[in-house]
């Protein structure tokens, strides 16, 4: 393109360049721009293979590259200039999704997929000298590799970034040396596991880590989950659910304040924080990916609210909260009343003729009790007239009362916060009593399909299960006919108690990369109506040792 010159596709799915007969080495470009262009509107298809040719190549000052769609190329987009502008484009099966080298460029809200079987970045930056400052922002990256990557040079702006990490070994963000960076406000989550890091810092030295949330099956045990050194500066930050939370490699000059670091198995090493920082549940609305759509708001009673540095304001020009969503980059939002998490992982043994009941305890700040429940049919609506008692503990002892013969108790526990709400259930444990004297209650922890919730539902529903051993688990979900809809879990699966979500929305499952479809169908909306689901357990020999089937209600 000549400068100055623009062009206009009509639209990234319908206006096609496909150079994959042309293009036959890594220098190879589909598309060249100079200064002052404009392109807009096109689906490039660079290369036969991962390894060879860019999509869009832009050099010299300005230019404005958005709404494209770039494939197939060791690079969908390279910035080798100042001032380039790249918005709402989308990378997809790259090697490397967007490049900047030697370039000021601002590259914001673009779609970036690095799922190819490649080595490579969603974004990577690097310049001859530090005198480039990038701007990365507000960018989708899913990767198997590596999120965002900062090699030698430049001192780029990394903010507001969504990186999901979906193979083990991704990593987030990697920063090489230079004199500086700034990462605000950055979502990193590992969604397999293994995954290596979510923040390296390898040379930078004034780095500047203000508000990000990092999460997930960081479970490596070669790196810790965050990697700070000499004269940075780490505040308002989350980092939880990793194998090794945070690593100082050097605290001259450091400065680490009011973070959040929790539920690593160990938080720290290198060093031990000021009091300052603080190690509880952050009470955001929703960081089970079991549980619908991941959202990192924080609940109205999280111990993070204002809990920032107080020299930092959030948008509303209150003091900042610990979190994602803190600081002046973050967001101004309604903070809401939820109620505390269902109890998980209940168990059922005998002592002394009792019946104890345990169970996992819940963390959320504004936590009051637990309430039993106790019936001798399935407990379908926990009522009054089902309660046993009450306890802010996670153990509860049940002394039975007289029976005649053989008969089933059936057991729910739900969670109350301090303002009085109440949780979903826990699964549903069953105990045995025979009603003889030397034949003390049983607790069953046999195969267990349990009951669905919340049923009927829009727009998800979680189904939980029971696995007395380990087995191959299918479960699938047919409609009324009989014809089968989806396959939730097809794959051998360990002694235990799984929860899995089951999400007609097509968009929901274009992040999951779960659930499979028959051949003939596709991944649109099912419709309002009764849908039944069925699962079948096979030992390590392929025979059948259990199955069960149970039914719920889509409305709309």
């Amino acid at each position: 393109m000549i400068p100055g010159l623009s062009l206009i596709g009509a639209g990234m799915d319908s206006c096609i360049i496909d150079t994959r007969q042309l293009v036959a080495s890594q220098n190879d470009k589909s598309l060249v721009i100079v200064d002052n262009c404009y392109i807009s509107g096109f689906n490039i298809r660079s290369s036969s293979s991962f390894n060879y040719g860019s999509g869009i190549w832009a050099e010299g000052q300005a230019g404005i590259i958005t709404l494209n769609k770039l494939s197939e190329a060791n690079a969908g987009i390279v910035l080798f200039g100042s001032n380039i502008k790249a918005y709402n484009n989308h990378c997809y099966n790259v090697r490397n999704g967007i490049l900047v080298a030697n370039s000021s460029s601002i590259i914001r809200k673009n779609y970036i997929f690095t799922l190819a079987e490649t080595i490579g970045n969603g974004i990577w930056i690097n310049a001859f000298n530090e005198n480039y400052k990038p701007l990365i922002d507000s960018n989708y990256i899913e990767t198997i590799s590596e999120g965002i990557r900062k090699s030698i040079g430049a001192n780029p702006t990394i903010s507001n970034n969504i990186i999901i990490l979906r193979a083990p070994s991704a990593a987030g963000i990697f920063l090489s040396s230079s004199d500086s960076a700034k990462i605000y406000n950055n979502l990193i989550i590992a969604l397999e596991r293994s995954a290596n890091y979510g923040i390296k810092n390898n040379g930078v030295q004034y780095l500047q880590l203000y508000n990000n949330y990092i999460t997930g099956y960081f479970d490596s045990i070669q790196y810790y989950v965050l990697s700070i050194g000499p004269n940075n500066t780490v505040k308002n930050n989350v980092v939880t659910g990793g194998l090794r939370g945070v690593e100082v490699l050097g605290t001259t000059g450091l400065t680490f304040q009011y973070n959040n670091v929790w539920n690593n198995e160990i938080n720290y090493g290198g060093f031990t924080p000021d009091n300052t920082n603080v190690s509880v549940d952050p009470m955001i609305v929703n960081d089970d990916t079991t549980q619908g759509d991941l959202d990192f708001r924080l609940q109205m009673f999280s111990p993070l609210i204002d809990a920032g540095d107080p020299n930092i304001l959030d948008r509303d020009r209150s003091r900042s909260d610990i979190g994602l969503y803190g600081g002046p980059y973050g967001w101004t939002y309604t903070y809401q009343d939820l109620a505390p998490r269902p109890p998980h992982n209940v168990t059922a043994t005998v002592e002394e003729g009792l019946v104890k009941l345990t169970w996992n305890k819940n963390t959320e700040a504004d936590f009051l009790h637990y309430r039993i429940y106790r019936d001798t049919v399935t407990i379908v609506i926990y009522d009054s007239s089902k309660i046993i008692g009450e306890t802010p503990d996670t153990v509860f002892y049940d002394n039975l009362p007289p029976v005649n013969g053989e008969t089933r108790f059936y057991y729910l526990i739900t969670a109350f916060d301090n303002q009085g709400n109440q949780s979903y259930p826990s699964e549903e444990i069953v105990v045995l009593v025979t009603g003889m004297s030397e034949h003390p209650p049983k607790g069953y922890d046999g195969y267990r399909l349990l009951s669905n919730y919340p049923n009927p539902f829009n727009p998800s529903i979680v189904i939980p299960y029971r696995l007395k051993e380990g087995g191959y688990v299918k479960l699938y979900v047919y409609d009324v006919k009989g014809e089968l809809v989806r396959v939730l879990v097809n794959q051998w699966q360990e002694k235990g108690y799984y929860e899995i979500l089951f999400h007609p929305n097509t968009e929901e499952r274009s992040r999951a990369n779960s659930f499979e479809v028959p051949v003939g169908k596709s991944y649109s909306d099912i419709a309002t109506g009764v849908y039944l689901y069925m699962i079948h357990v096979y030992n390590d020999r392929s025979i059948p040792v259990f199955s069960d089937s149970g039914k719920m209600i889509l409305l709309k």
